[in-house]
């Protein structure tokens, strides 16, 4: 049998972490044994549900590269698909009218509690031959077996044991003629061949209600694997306050889809102590045995570490136009200046995000607006002005403009000054840079433009002057 798995998010809100997750195990158990991985959008909650969520949840698994093979399906175009099934389990005896009101139910709640059981619904009208009070509309309930249990060899958590006394009979129609979430993910199920169902642990109580009625239709039972909960630092449910936001964000933030992605393989997964996995890595070695049984905790500081160790590896080229959109959002233009490659191939070990290697990419495209005023202060003393007056010179005399030429020139100046290394370099690199942290002068110095270096050398020396006057 070809192996279907499905990825079925509530269009409710953006792709957090935690869908990400259960959409990436999904796909690389599809992937890994040849089989199909479908995008389903379960849309039937029509007050909460828009096309602002889906778009967010298509852009989500687009940049992460999750492709589908098929769908996306939406439930709220297959109302005529599940009004058939329920005809059909009404027909074969495996559901009924129900014509209790809410009113009876909260009593029928109440008087539960007050015997200290779980509070649900009794079953009155499971088996009732009376006719039906007039001008309430019904709802359909499943006719849940009341004996026997229904075991589940999840593929994660091992065997859960479910008694159907603990069930009650779940409405899979409501009054207003559409279906409930376990009526249509069965069918979906059903329908789409789904051989694994691969989902977050929050759907355990709802798995044994869903077999009910698969086995009610004589369909096959999938297997089941229940993902363990992302926790936070502080062992509690992901909230945004721990980085539950949009997969979207991640990307605003700076982080290459791929780094992500292998941080959230090894959110609960993980295989002997490896850390970093290529695409087709994740894709051979992933196994659901594999998955840890409990929480896993999101940490930023390792998805950082994680992101910076993609940064050093990336081919330059990538990297470059990895890192263009977010020069773009700083207005900084890199038309006329470096191959932004080249400058990202330097900046690459500085930085653990794209919009922190933007920010400090800044000086090899514009002069520095002002300059860090503590170094300022140390810097640009009235000496300095005659070290950068000899380096400009011995750099406007240069035949080729490139580190190695650029490197002589220093030390030549520091020898002809008799002077250490520093007193040149640190004050060039604020002159440069406007800061204190940049790479090798030599290599920095290469990506600027001849012109704009003197021109900004220019500048420094007339602030050290101003500094003595």
């Amino acid at each position: 049998m070809k192996v279907r798995t499905r990825f079925a998010p509530s269009p409710t809100g953006y792709l957090h972490i935690g869908g990400a997750r259960t959409a990436l195990f999904s796909y690389l158990f599809a992937r890994k044994h040849g089989g199909d991985f479908i995008l389903r959008i379960e849309d039937t909650d029509r007050e909460r549900s828009s096309e602002e969520s889906v778009q967010a949840i298509l852009d989500g698994m687009s940049w992460l590269g999750l492709e589908h093979d098929e769908g996306p399906f939406y439930q709220t175009q297959r109302f005529d698909r599940y009004r058939e099934v329920i005809r059909q389990l009404m027909d074969s005896g495996h559901a009924y009218h129900c014509y209790c009101t809410p009113e009876e139910l909260d009593a029928m709640r109440e008087e539960a509690t007050a015997r200290k059981e779980k509070p649900r619904y009794n079953g009155f009208w499971r088996d009732r031959t009376e006719t039906p009070p007039e001008g309430v509309k019904p709802v359909v309930r499943f006719r849940n077996p009341l004996d026997g249990k229904v075991t589940i060899d999840d593929a994660v958590k091992g065997q859960i044991v479910i008694d159907n006394r603990e069930l009650d009979d779940l409405v899979i129609m409501r009054s207003d003629g559409t279906p409930t979430y376990n009526l249509t993910v069965v069918v979906d199920d059903m329908d789409m061949e789904i051989t694994h169902v691969i989902r977050g642990d929050d759907h355990v109580n709802n798995t044994p209600r869903q077999i009910n009625i698969l086995e009610a239709l004589g369909a096959a039972r999938p297997v089941y694997a229940h993902l363990p909960m992302i926790l936070g630092e502080d062992g509690k449910r992901m909230s945004k306050r721990h980085g539950a936001v949009s997969v979207m964000q991640y990307q605003a933030d700076g982080y290459l889809p791929e780094a992500l992605l292998n941080y959230l393989v090894r959110l609960g997964w993980s295989h002997q102590d490896q850390e970093l996995f290529t695409a087709d890595e994740m894709r051979d070695l992933f196994s659901l045995e594999a998955v840890n049984r409990s929480g896993s905790v999101f940490d930023v500081k390792k998805l950082d570490w994680v992101n910076q160790q993609y940064l050093q590896k990336a081919d330059a080229d990538y990297l470059g136009a990895a890192l263009q959109p977010y020069m773009a959002s700083l207005n900084i233009d890199t038309a006329a200046g470096a191959p932004l490659s080249a400058v990202a191939d330097l900046l690459r070990d500085r930085a653990s995000t794209l919009v922190q290697m933007a920010e400090s990419a800044r000086y090899f495209y514009e002069a520095p607006a002002s300059y860090d005023e503590k170094a300022k202060a140390k810097q640009f003393k009235p000496a300095a002005a005659d070290v950068l007056q000899d380096a400009a010179s011995r750099f406007a005399a240069l035949e080729s403009w490139d580190a190695g030429s650029i490197q002589a020139a220093m030390e030549a100046a520091v020898e002809a000054l008799g002077i250490g290394f520093g007193k040149l370099g640190q004050p060039l690199r604020l002159a440069v840079t406007g800061g204190t942290q940049s790479p090798s002068m030599n290599d920095t110095l290469a990506l600027i433009a001849r012109d704009d270096v003197l021109a900004r050398l220019e500048q420094a020396i007339a602030v050290c002057r101003e500094q003595s006057a």
